[in-house]
């Protein structure tokens, strides 16, 4: 992870390594400045600290940890922080930045119940920051062996810029995989066994100052900076390069829990990306969605969005280089030509993250947050452990209520400068492959959550082309002017005569949202077990840009049926400003079963703000084109062997024998003229043999309708 630093508005400045200062032994030396294009400066200290001193306590289940599996036995072990340690953290303007990879050491001098490695080690302990990427941003190690005791994750943040003083709350301690395994017991490895909590007290080592957009002093590791632009698409073009360290935030509040990832971004333009923090209005922001899919034979049946967060306002871009693009140095004010930049976890959970009500997703206009319609109002609502994070049911992550469910953590980057760059050069529109997702797994039984990656980040697609087996069609409705959405779709045959149809609405950044779906449903077609589904909202807060701050709405969509067309729909804006319309980074569903195959459809999409309804092809149920067809099939002994001689009848539902036929020698019968539309039973009968009769929906020929006798 490289170093921190605010870059003048012209002026080209690199940042350095943290590797590079290990092996030069912290020395910075000052590199060529040179002219960077743009006449936007901005004016703030960045100040590199280290920790002065401080304490640390750990509240520990004793008997958890031992292996015990009694009540638990609750004990606070209290640490002092080494002073004057190396452990670097970042602060801009006054606000935590995040820490960069270092440790500081923890000591104390109480008695511990703490099984004999741990016990062993309580003299060495570091709290350390691991490089990025990883699973977790925090450990606990002995600093004598590296070996690691716990990873720590759900930690949250404080800082007091009046007196340097750096909170960590309420990091879980789960049992590293290395040390369940020396305590013999590796079924314990990621079990949550108590929290750690550090207060400390920073003091700077490095401030830079910089006054509208001029730079007094940058020291830096000799040879950083020196790259030329290391992007190859022409223009600014921002994407999630990696998501890491999905995790719970927070308590649970109600049936709701609060979770956050962390995101990378990447620059793969060969233009410097704007990223002038709030309250200017030229900065990505940054949503995170999270995804389950689950159901059926092959646990895909359904791909659904579980949650979603309000936006992390980026602020003081990093020169790292994790897409290995070759990062040109420039930081600060703008996101150089092939540089990333990395937020943790803790740092999109916020507290302080806007309402996505206020952004025009195509576009990424927001209003100033000086401005009378501020972008990240926090003023007359409480914070809980849910506010403004992945807001998710706790019914949707419990592994026993979702067996063999995966989950999909989703992020997307939405800034003003591509859409601006787009305008002025048209064949240089980058604004829609800003998504990225990667796979997750839930490995705890109950809240607090947590979890594990369990793939690597797929860049520049949607979480929604993770869906096994699904068809998915983008639409436009207007390329010029507003962005992409798609439909994606699944048809099974959960049984003779039954199909079911699952549709996945997804709105990646159509400022103008969805607002109904129509599938075309012809005489003799029937669709029964409807259902709807749709991500939580937040609640309303104030200034958070809806309608009177009163949030958006989750009222199910209704159904209609008018000329021949089935139709899902919200509120219109007309009636509802807030209706519970298919906004931009959200997923909605919609399912039924039918007793018609599927075939191509013309699928009718309407929206919600603007613009006419428009179709998109997928597939809907077909409209039958005979009145009567056959039906037909073999009867087989359990050696598959023909049986011949059963008679087989064909019933109504109400119990009615329509017709009765014989089997061949070879076991096989025919029904013919059979009127499509309806029900009917099937029942094979034999002296020496037992069947299970069959009732399917009859709409077109059947040839495969068998029957085995039962052993």
């Amino acid at each position: 992870m490289m170093n921190k630093f605010l870059p003048a508005g012209r002026l080209r400045i690199a940042l350095s390594i943290l590797g590079v200062f290990l092996v030069l032994g912290f020395a910075w030396v000052v590199i060529d400045q040179r002219t960077m294009a743009g006449s936007q400066g901005e004016t703030g200290t960045l100040e590199k600290m280290i920790v002065a001193g401080g304490n640390a306590a750990m509240d520990v289940d004793l008997n958890k940890l031992n292996g015990n599996k009694t009540r638990a036995r609750n004990a606070r072990i209290n640490f002092e922080l080494e002073t004057n340690a190396f452990f670097k953290t970042l602060v801009f303007n006054e606000e935590f930045r995040g820490a960069l990879p270092s440790s500081v050491k923890i000591t104390t001098q109480e008695s511990t119940n703490f099984p004999a490695k741990l016990h062993d080690s309580i003299g060495h302990l570091v709290f350390e920051s691991l490089e990025w990427g990883g699973q977790y941003e925090f450990v606990i190690r002995d600093s004598n062996t590296g070996f690691i005791f716990f990873n720590v994750e759900g930690q949250e943040y404080e800082y007091d810029p009046n007196v340097r003083l750096l909170n960590i709350k309420g990091g879980r301690m789960l049992i590293s995989d290395e040390f369940a395994a020396e305590m013999k017991r590796p079924s314990d490895a990621g079990a949550i066994v108590g929290t750690i909590n550090i207060a400390a007290t920073l003091r700077p080592i490095e401030v830079t100052t910089v006054i509208n957009g001029e730079t007094e002093a940058n020291v830096l590791p000799a040879g950083a900076g020196t790259e030329t632009n290391a992007g190859s698409v022409p223009g600014p073009d921002v994407v999630v390069g990696d998501l890491t360290g999905l995790a719970q935030f927070g308590s649970s509040a109600g049936t709701q829990v609060g979770l956050a990832v962390g995101t990378d971004s990447c620059n793969f333009g060969t233009v410097d990306l704007n990223w002038f923090a709030n309250p200017s209005n030229d900065h990505p922001v940054i949503p995170q969605n999270l995804y389950r899919m689950k159901g059926g034979a092959g646990n895909s049946d359904t791909f659904e969005q579980i949650g979603q967060s309000s936006v992390k306002h980026a602020f003081t871009a990093l020169t790292n280089n994790i897409c290995a693009l070759g990062c040109n140095g420039i930081g600060g004010s703008r996101l150089g030509s092939g540089c990333s930049d990395p937020y943790g976890a803790s740092l999109n959970s916020g507290p302080n993250l806007g309402s996505r009500a206020w952004i025009n997703p195509f576009t990424g206009a927001y209003p100033r947050n000086d401005s009378a319609t501020p972008n990240n109002n926090h003023t007359g609502h409480t914070h809980l452990g849910p506010t403004h994070r992945i807001l998710t049911e706790i019914a949707d992550l419990v592994p026993a209520q979702n067996v063999g469910a995966t989950y999909y953590a989703e992020s997307q980057y939405v800034t003003p400068h591509e859409y601006v760059w787009c305008q002025a050069n048209p064949t240089q529109c980058n604004m829609n492959n800003n998504v990225s997702y990667r796979r997750y797994n839930v490995t705890n039984a109950a809240s607090p959550f947590s979890f594990s990656a369990a793939a690597a980040t797929v860049r520049m697609k949607t979480a929604l082309t993770a869906w096994t087996g699904a068809s998915i069609v983008e639409f436009r409705p207007d390329p010029v002017n507003d962005g992409v959405a798609a439909i994606g779709y699944k048809v099974t045959n959960p049984s003779p005569g039954v199909w079911h149809y699952e549709y996945a609405i997804y709105n990646q950044n159509l400022d103008r949202a969805i607002q109904s779906f129509g599938i075309p449903v012809g005489s003799g077609v029937t669709i029964t077990n409807a259902g709807f589904h749709a991500p939580p909202q937040h609640p309303g807060s104030t200034a958070d840009g809806t309608v009177g701050s009163a949030g958006y709405s989750n009222a199910a969509w209704n159904s209609s049926n008018s000329g021949g067309v089935t139709t899902w729909s919200s509120e219109t804006f007309a009636q509802n400003p807030n209706a519970n319309a298919v906004r931009w980074g959200t997923l909605y569903n919609i399912r039924f079963d039918s007793n018609r195959p599927p075939a191509n459809v013309n699928a009718t999409v309407g929206f919600f703000k603007t613009g006419a309804p428009m179709t998109v092809q997928i597939q809907g149920p077909s409209t039958p084109t005979a009145a009567f067809v056959s039906v037909s099939g073999r009867v087989t002994n359990a050696a598959g062997q023909g049986l011949g001689g059963v008679r087989v009848s064909m019933a109504d539902l109400g119990g009615v024998i329509r017709v009765s036929t014989v089997t061949s020698s070879f076991g096989y019968y025919q029904f013919d003229n059979v009127a499509t539309g309806a029900m009917y039973s099937f029942t094979p009968v034999s002296k020496r043999h037992t069947f299970t009769p069959q009732t399917i929906a009859v709409n077109d020929n059947l040839t495969d309708l068998n029957f085995t006798a039962l052993p």
